[in-house]
């Protein structure tokens, strides 16, 4: 533990626990409804972390990340719900499944030096294979989608992922703790230290000796599979998949928008940009709900103001300005 803290300022590891508290004992006090949206919450959290690794840590511009919450997703509902194989199990197939569709784009895209704008559009291009492609593959759904079975629940069975929202907002609380940490040790080894150099001067980094290509294939792949996780709770989680549901841009979108509106390259960044999106955006659903308006795209224009406004007023992030007045900057 004095490891994963170190280099943190006390103010922000008193932060971390205390909302860490906050977290685990929230469902002793909210309905089925407010764990639904802290599910959702830190499902974002969790994927905005996994896609802050290619973007923050290493520089290299996603725009068709839900190919790999795609692929997570098909891959374990498809092995469950023909072989019974558990999700957990599962997730030694779609975890490599995820990596080698990433190995493939960063290959493609690295060796050839497609960069900036034109790998994002390579990633957008990936994903709208992969939804025209399920959606002719009968084996999963194709176009009419996958169910995987529901029932009514007495108990909770973690092991196949069925049961009550209070069990799978644990689940989702640590898989996103957990990545927390593990991009905090990325973000603070070798590995992490070349990533920003890239970031920064890919040029200068290669002049310096960093081995360019294997450390964004790095930053891509690993990506890749932490993605795929969150796939594989998507699937369980809502029981159905539709291609055009699930590797549609907006689901790219969607993932990005909290680490941009948190603050790229932080670790802070993707939790606070997910609790400040999706938190505000379901209390004005439920606002004109209970006004009786029926705004179509509401959400959307909601997340479009967000931006902009992070854009124009914070262009870091929310948290950089946050922290600076929290005093919770590490100090020179």
């Amino acid at each position: 533990m004095s490891r994963l803290l170190e280099g943190v300022p006390k103010r922000a590891g008193v932060l971390v626990f205390a909302l860490l508290l906050a977290l685990l004992v929230a469902p002793l006090f909210a309905n089925d409804y407010l764990l639904t949206i802290l599910i959702l919450i830190l499902y974002f959290a969790y994927v905005g972390q996994a896609w802050n690794i290619m973007m923050g840590f290493a520089g290299q511009l996603s725009l068709g990340h839900a190919i790999y919450v795609g692929l997570g997703a098909y891959t374990s509902a498809a092995l469950y719900l023909h072989f019974g194989i558990a999700p957990w199990i599962g997730l030694l197939v779609a975890i490599p499944v995820a990596m080698a569709c990433g190995a493939i784009i960063g290959f493609l895209a690295f060796r050839f030096g497609v960069a900036g704008v034109y790998f994002a559009i390579l990633t957008i291009a990936f994903a709208e294979f992969a939804r025209i492609g399920f959606d002719h593959i009968g084996y999963t759904g194709g176009s009419a989608g996958l169910f995987l079975p529901v029932a009514q629940y007495t108990h909770n069975d973690l092991w196949n992922l069925r049961g009550r929202p209070a069990m799978f907002y644990y689940v989702i609380l640590a898989l996103t703790v957990a990545v927390f940490l593990l991009c905090h040790l990325l973000l603070r080894s070798r590995m992490g230290y070349f990533w920003l150099a890239i970031r920064e001067d890919e040029e200068a980094a290669r002049a310096l000796g960093i081995d360019t290509f294997r450390y964004k294939m790095a930053a891509v792949t690993i990506s890749a599979g932490m993605t795929a996780v969150a796939g594989v709770f998507f699937a369980f989680f809502y029981n159905n998949l539709f291609p055009e549901q699930v590797f549609h841009i907006s689901r790219s979108i969607e993932i990005i928008l909290a680490p941009i509106i948190g603050g790229i390259g932080t670790l802070f960044g993707p939790v606070l940009g997910a609790f400040v999106l999706t938190g505000l955006s379901e209390g004005m659903t439920e606002l004109l709900h209970a006004l009786g308006i029926d705004v179509p795209g509401a959400k959307q224009v909601f997340y479009g103001i967000c931006l902009l406004v992070v854009v124009m007023a914070l262009p870091d992030g929310i948290w950089p300005w946050l922290a600076r007045r929290l005093g919770l900057e590490r100090r020179a």
